[in-house]
């Protein structure tokens, strides 16, 4: 049976996309297929992020994506990639028997180079311990 997993964060600019990308290319689960979506569709990615994020091999791509009733149908699994969305949002998906997971990452605002590899490094040993959580 499959399971897809929506990666939430607020505007689908960074977080999300990452989390996304990553489980695509580390998962080898046919039964697991992910999606990301932000809180709010966001303006066009952060070009710094996009530059520091191909450095260390993570490709992040427009559009950015708007959750959306078709998404939150779509999914399984829930994860929410960020600590300023509240998982309150989500009570419904909890009672319709999907499962919820938050992972309180911070959001990277600053041009530091540092940082945004930083969120990127700890945002990918989470999603390898889910991928190896479903392998």
């Amino acid at each position: 049976m499959v399971k897809n997993i929506l990666f939430i964060c607020k505007y689908n600019r960074f977080r999300s996309k990452i989390a996304e990308y990553l489980f695509n290319k580390f998962n080898r689960n046919k039964n697991y297929k992910a999606k990301s979506a932000g809180l709010v569709k966001g303006s066009p990615l952060n070009y710094f992020q996009k530059r520091v994020c191909k450095k260390i091999g993570i490709i992040l791509k427009d559009p950015t994506t708007g959750l959306s009733s078709k998404l939150l149908k779509w999914q399984d699994i829930l994860i929410i990639v960020a600590d300023d969305v509240p998982p309150s949002i989500f009570r419904e998906s909890r009672i319709s028997g999907k499962k919820l997971i938050v992972w309180k990452v911070r959001d990277v605002r600053e041009y530091d180079e540092k940082k945004v590899i930083n969120i990127a490094r700890d945002i990918e040993g989470r999603v390898k311990k889910l991928v190896n959580s479903y392998a």
